[in-house]
């Protein structure tokens, strides 16, 4: 990747004078807090966040756009957070929203999960998070309010297509339209798609995600509360490492598991990455990037296996690429009657607009060997991983 675009250029400028803050990470911290409302009941989730602003504070090649992007994803986590808790309180009955058989699509990166999900909140009698409810969770709001709350997603699509212009060939986003509720999980992998940050990896690996997804939870009672009750349709490949902490918070969910050659995914979201992390971070390091992602790729898939045994089968749907990746047209009834939905003429006349290449998207290319990595590395990698895919391509 060469120079940089002249917004993120500029945006870069404007930002040098206060990129000197992440020398002194505390006072930025409680200088965020303070803005956040949190309370002092929350001091776990606090100061998982103090430890995180400092690690990334500390990221080698983090530029000024790239501090700014720490601080807001650390304000975001704790001003929801702070958002969910006091509405909770305010209104108990909020916990009590049953969340029937939610759905959760998950696989590695890049092996047509947004497209999965895409399809499955295509029914009318489904429901799935869309990207401004995520990044700001609260009760209904009258339509005439509806623009206002939905302008920090807009705000997040504009500056990602400005700063990044090709990073929506790989994954396009709407401001209204389904997104991934690792948004609203506290301590996912997201912060290792902007900047390497060895120390947060690791204390990422030891941390018990239960207390994330039972918050998860909430926030979708949240959204649901008030409003009519459909079943959930959620998405994201980073749900594959912690399958087990995902069922102990939503205990009748339906897994769908999409699967795809590991060597086409790696080097796919390695890429994605590299779109992404070259808003934040000069120069890159690409082999780096390929290092870290066949690391976190591998073990998520591995504790992906190792949970699958206490899955109950009608649990648990493996979707091979080929069902929507090559035939969606074949694929899709397929996929609904397999978690128990029904299929419409209704949903079958909306499915082009799911599978059809966003407008002005360009085809995504990418090369394993551009992130320092080899097929044979892959296979090594994600040697349990591909004698379950081979079971799944049998079946």
């Amino acid at each position: 990747m060469s120079s940089s675009p002249l917004p993120l250029t500029l945006a870069n400028l404007l930002l040098r004078p206060a990129f000197r803050s992440r020398h002194r990470p505390d006072r930025v911290f409680d200088r965020i807090l303070a803005g956040t409302g949190q309370a002092e009941g929350d001091r776990e989730f606090v100061d998982g966040f103090r430890q995180l602003l400092g690690w990334w504070a500390e990221a080698e090649n983090l530029t000024p756009v790239g501090w700014a992007a720490a601080q807001a994803h650390v304000r975001r986590h704790l001003l929801n957070r702070a958002t969910i808790r006091q509405l909770i309180a305010e209104h108990p009955a909020i916990e009590q929203e049953p969340l029937d058989r939610p759905v959760f699509v998950v696989g590695l990166p890049r092996t047509a999960t947004t497209l999965t999900h895409g399809v499955l909140s295509l029914s009318a009698e489904h429901r799935c998070p869309r990207l401004w409810e995520l990044l700001r969770p609260g009760l209904e709001i009258p339509a005439e309010r509806r623009r206002k709350a939905m302008a920090p997603a807009r705000w997040l699509v504009t500056g990602t297509n400005l700063f990044s212009p090709r990073f929506r060939d790989i994954h396009p986003m709407v401001a209204d339209g389904p997104e991934e509720c690792t948004f609203v999980l506290p301590h996912a992998q997201a912060p290792l798609t902007q900047a390497r940050i060895p120390a947060y990896q690791a204390w990422h690996y030891a941390h018990d995600f239960v207390p994330d997804y039972r918050y998860l939870r909430q926030v979708l009672q949240v959204l649901q509360y008030g409003r009519p009750r459909r079943r959930w349709i959620l998405k994201s490949p980073m749900h594959l490492e912690n399958l087990d902490a995902l069922r102990t918070a939503f205990p009748d969910a339906t897994i769908v598991w999409t699967h795809r050659d590991p060597a086409t995914a790696v080097a796919s979201f390695c890429s994605l990455v590299e779109h992404g992390m070259a808003v934040s971070n000069r120069p890159l390091d690409l082999h780096g990037i390929g290092a870290t992602w066949l690391e976190l790729l591998s073990r998520s898939a591995a504790r992906g296996v190792a949970a699958r045994a206490a899955i109950p089968r009608d649990a648990l749907v493996d979707v091979p690429y080929s069902w929507l990746g090559t035939d969606p047209a074949a694929g899709a009834p397929k996929l609904f009657a397999a978690i128990g939905a029904r299929w419409t003429e209704a949903d079958a006349a909306r499915l082009p607009g799911v599978t059809a290449r966003p407008k002005g998207t360009r085809r995504h290319t990418y090369d394993l060997s551009r992130y320092g990595l080899t097929h044979a590395d892959v296979e090594a990698a994600f040697t349990g991983y591909n004698a379950l895919r081979a079971e799944v391509d049998r079946a």
